[in-house]
This record gives structure tokens, sequence and C-alpha cells, in this order.
């Protein structure tokens, strides 16, 4: 679908998107595929010509932070350190966007890396690699999500369950704040008590919720968004009192939201998607406001439900009442300063 771009100077800085190849993943699983799986197959690689091509759709998006996903990891350094392999490669797609010859944004002008932390106080020597492969790294995701259905996230996506309760990998998250590294937790909603959990026993760490806390409408919770409601707000709201978490307003067009229901990409309007997405938004911001929350593509995945161009339509539609101060917030302040991305803001 085609739409004008609504308020096209607004600037962005876009806080959540990946690179891949996932064919030779996706070979080693045969049709039909789990619902997930087959958003991703519709992207089976996503490249910095495909990045470009989306940020240079019509939005004024001025950066980009990348978003781990096992992409170009280095077997030639073994298990604890492979996960190098992905900053360095990020690193390079983020130098030919600083060269200028694409423009005046900013791809992956952060990097969100991956490290083991079940490793323990060990992490800290995969940390210190990270950091040593790149400046523009900024820290980690360990994603934590789990559910008893094995239908709701497919393989090969399971967390061990309890992750971000358990010892030892706590032992590891403490490294983070050793060096001043963030951390972005992705759970499904039933898990949102673990975030909280997390973030009271670390008031002074940095944690940025993933997707609104990826509501449910998958598998065996089908039909069971507006149920399970409640239990989200309830949710958000207390993780909204930790002053150590942001949220990012977005994810809800994956495979697991089913908002919509269809994909990838029916074609729905902008419109349309804002008036689904809407109560989850608005709650969301009414419950960190502004200055801990910040939009995000989710790119590629979120192709599902919407093309690059519609996604944020449908969020400026979503922010149309909020005041100028707040749209600069929502749309590039928050993850600016969460990312160390304060020197691109526009003045």
């Amino acid at each position: 679908m085609t739409e004008e771009i609504l308020e096209p100077d607004l600037a962005i800085i876009d806080p959540h998107h990946h690179l891949w190849d996932l064919r030779p993943v996706l070979a080693a699983f045969p049709e039909p595929r789990h619902d997930f799986l087959e958003t991703l197959a519709g992207a089976p690689h996503y490249t910095f010509d495909q990045l470009q091509a989306d940020t240079g759709s019509g939005h004024n998006v001025i950066a980009t932070v990348f978003m781990e996903c096992g992409a170009f990891y280095d077997a030639s350094r073994g298990e604890a350190l492979k996960v190098v392999g992905e900053v360095e490669f990020v690193n390079g797609v983020a130098a030919q966007g600083a060269s200028g010859l694409y423009g005046n944004y900013r791809p992956c002008a952060a990097i969100v890396g991956h490290a083991d932390l079940t490793l323990g106080a060990g992490a800290g020597a995969v940390l210190d690699a990270l950091k040593a492969a790149s400046q523009r790294f900024v820290g980690i995701r360990h994603a934590g999500a789990w559910d008893p259905d094995p239908e709701v996230l497919g393989p090969p996506f399971h967390a061990p369950q309890g992750l971000y309760l358990d010892a030892r990998f706590r032992e590891g998250f403490a490294e983070l704040g050793v060096r001043g590294l963030t951390f972005d937790a992705w759970v499904l909603e039933p898990q949102l008590d673990d975030v909280l959990d997390l973030a009271r026993a670390f008031p002074d760490q940095e944690i940025v919720l993933d997707h609104c806390g990826t509501p449910l409408g998958i598998a065996s919770h089908r039909g069971r968004l507006g149920e399970n409601f409640g239990r989200w707000r309830n949710s958000i709201q207390a993780l909204a009192e930790c002053e150590n978490v942001s949220v990012k307003l977005g994810g809800l067009a994956m495979a697991f939201c089913q908002l919509p229901d269809e994909g990838p990409a029916k074609g729905r309007g902008s419109d349309e998607l804002a008036a689904l997405w809407q109560p989850y938004i608005e709650t969301c911001i009414e419950a960190f406001g502004p200055r801990r929350a910040m939009f995000e593509s989710n790119y590629p995945v979120d192709r599902w439900g919407a093309s690059y161009a519609v996604l944020w339509n449908a969020f400026k539609r979503l922010a149309a009442g909020a005041s100028e101060a707040e749209k600069r917030d929502l749309f590039a302040g928050t993850a600016a300063r969460v990312y160390g991305l304060e020197a691109l803001l526009p003045a």
C-alpha cells in the first residue's frame, strides 16, 4: 500500500531493526512453517540496500539502532565469542552509512549485540570483546521469550523458562552495569513479571522493554487479547514505576500479536493499524511518559503487518495529539538518550 507521508520533516531515530541472512536457517524447517517462521521467510535476507530503501521511503529517518538477531556469528572464535562477528559485520554497514555516500542519515549508529549472560562473571570478557569490536556497540539483548505452548514461538526461538530470574544469568547481568551498557529485554506478555523482578533487583541498570511487552494472540493464546489486556496493562504500569525501564512502542505487527491477524502485509492502511494498536501504544505512553518511550520499526519482522512507510504513518497518527516536545522524544529523543546518539539530534 502507498500512502502520502505524514509529517515528513519529523526527525526519527529507528531504535530497533535487524540485518540478516536467514536462508540457511529457514532451509532447516520444511513447509508448512510456524507463522513466525513464515514471516521471516518473507524477508529471508535483509541487507544494507534493503534497509536503505525502507529508511529512504519518505520519512525523515536520521539514524537507526541495530538489534541483535544472531547474524553472521564468527564460528572461528568459539562458542562464547562467536557473537563478536555480528558486531563486526554491523559496524561495517555503519561505516558504509557514515561515509555520506548514501545521504545524511546514519544507519546502525548504535549497535546492540548479544552475549550469553548465563556465563556469569565470565560474560564480562565477552562484553569487553564486543566493545573492542566497535565504538558503536552500546549494549546487549539476551532474549528471555518462553511459553509452555511450543506452538507460540516455534523453533528455534525458545529461551529457558525463567531466564531473567536465574542466579547465573544475574551474575552475568551485573557485568553490564560495570561497563555502562544497556540491556534490551524481549519476553512475552505472561512473562512481564520476570522483567519487573529484574528491574527492581538492578535499579541502576538501563533496561529497555521491547515490543510493548509482546501481547500474544497466537496458538493457544488466539482470541484472548481482550481477555488478557488487563493483566498486560497492570504489568506495564508496574514496570513504568521502575525509573530504569523504558519501552519500545512497536512490534505489534508481529505474527505473535495478531494485530493484524493476517500477513504478511495484507495492505492495511495506517489508519486501520493505528486503531488496532491504539490501546497498547496509549497505555504505554501514559504509563512511561514520552521521555521513556520510543517508537520502533522492528523491521523486517513487522513487515508482516505493514510496509515501513505505512508503519511510521500509523505511529504518527497515534502521536497526533502530542506536543512537539513529546513527539521529539517519542520519535528520536528517547532513543538518542538511551543509546548515546544525542549528537545526531537536530538542533
